[in-house]
């Protein structure tokens, strides 16, 4: 079992710039697929953003040109990027894996780990 911890979480004004990391313990994330997801209050857990082990990259269309996702194999961990980070975009985003792919469904999922909190001001 993967042991994931999200970190890097915060009060950002619109426009500001985040950087999420998913810290992985108890398997080498590099045999990974990871997904970032978030969920908005009121709403369900969205996938925002895959990596593939081979570093192919898939974004949603809400977050696409403005959210990086990149991974540092050295490290165990992978990052998100936010830019231009708008109102919208305020949510607890988790991480988690997947061998091939990161489930659209995050229902598939049993675990996840504690997800960190973005706020972003207007």
């Amino acid at each position: 079992q993967v042991q994931l911890v999200e970190s890097g979480g915060g009060l950002v004004q619109a426009g500001g710039s985040l950087r999420l990391s998913c810290a992985a313990s108890g398997s080498i994330l590099r045999s990974y697929a990871v997904g970032w997801y978030r969920q908005a209050p009121g709403k369900q857990r969205e996938l925002v953003a895959a990596i593939t082990s081979g570093g192919t990259t898939n974004y949603a269309d809400a977050v696409k040109g403005r959210f990086t996702i990149s991974r540092d194999n050295a490290k165990n961990t992978v990052y998100l990027q936010m830019n231009s980070l708008k109102p919208e975009d305020t949510a607890v985003y988790y991480c988690n894996t997947d061998p091939q792919y990161p489930y659209a469904d995050y229902e598939q999922y049993d675990y996840w780990g504690p997800g960190t909190r973005v706020t972003v001001s207007s």
